[in-house]
């Protein structure tokens, strides 16, 4: 605008006395949610670590790096790397039990149990070994300790044979399984690309001894080295329980003779 012979200029505005627009401005962030430390979480960190790094190598340094917090903090929950374990080992029998005894249906009740058993065993590398040095004797198992000795008595297992049953049971499991992770790390050494390739040349050598020395060994190679552990572990079940009902006393409705028909002794009663 000119005016009087002058010319008048537009005042110069501060552009720092002007707000930005909204959709300019520097966001604020989130602060990060702290998500409480929890057994669980500690539980379930444990299970990571074993599965990445293996057993030897498990330890509550480890535990606590994968959540992200000191050693010390883990030690608000769990006062140990054994009781750790403990709850390693107690988190597999979560959410799994027995469903209520069937007299005629018993041996099909613990074939299920087994199999579920195996493959939660199987769920995690190692857990073999933390299973076999724990005794399912806390608080929180008992009640499936008691499940399983109440489906082995309602089959009419003699009380003495019930009460080892369960035990027997157990350590199949665990050596089993124990045996399947001890096989599959010497494939993998091996670099073997599968089990019916590291089998067949297992057959192939015990097929290769002299047969004057060892025909049985000859003979069964095939068999004694099973196709898949799936069907071994059937046949080992069912050798067990097959065993275990042989003791049931006649009238049971089992199908299966009892000590009294067979003309043996009670299994039950020790002998000198």
């Amino acid at each position: 605008m000119s005016g009087g012979g002058g010319t008048m200029t537009e005042p110069a505005h501060d552009a720092e006395a002007v707000p930005a627009p909204p959709w300019e401005r520097a966001r604020r962030r989130a602060a990060p949610v702290r998500v409480p430390l929890t057994l669980d979480r500690i539980v379930d960190a444990a299970y990571t670590v074993l599965d990445r790094e293996g057993y030897d190598r498990l330890s509550m340094r480890q535990v606590a790096a994968e959540l992200g917090v000191a050693v010390s903090a883990l030690y608000a929950h769990v006062t140990s790397k054994d009781e750790l374990l403990d709850r390693m080992y107690a988190r597999l029998f979560d959410g799994h039990g027995l469903p209520d005894p069937d007299p005629e249906r018993w041996r099909e009740q613990i074939k299920q149990y087994a199999r579920d058993g195996r493959a939660r065993l199987r769920a995690h590398r190692d857990m073999a070994r933390i299973s076999m040095a724990r005794v399912p004797m806390t608080p929180e198992l008992l009640p499936h300790i008691e499940q399983l000795l109440a489906v082995f008595r309602a089959a009419g297992l003699p009380d003495r044979v019930a009460a080892a049953a369960g035990d027997m049971l157990s350590t199949y499991l665990d050596g089993f399984a124990y045996e399947e992770s001890m096989w599959e790390e010497r494939r993998r050494e091996a670099e073997v690309a599968s089990w019916p390739e590291l089998r067949a040349g297992m057959v192939e050598y015990f097929q290769s001894l002299p047969p004057d020395r060892f025909p049985h060994l000859r003979d069964l190679a095939a068999m004694m080295i099973a196709e898949n552990n799936d069907s071994r572990f059937e046949l080992g079940l069912d050798i067990i329980l097959r065993g275990l009902a042989s003791y049931i006393p006649p009238g049971h409705g089992t199908g299966e003779p009892g000590p009294a028909e067979r003309g043996g002794d009670d299994p039950g009663q020790a002998t000198g």
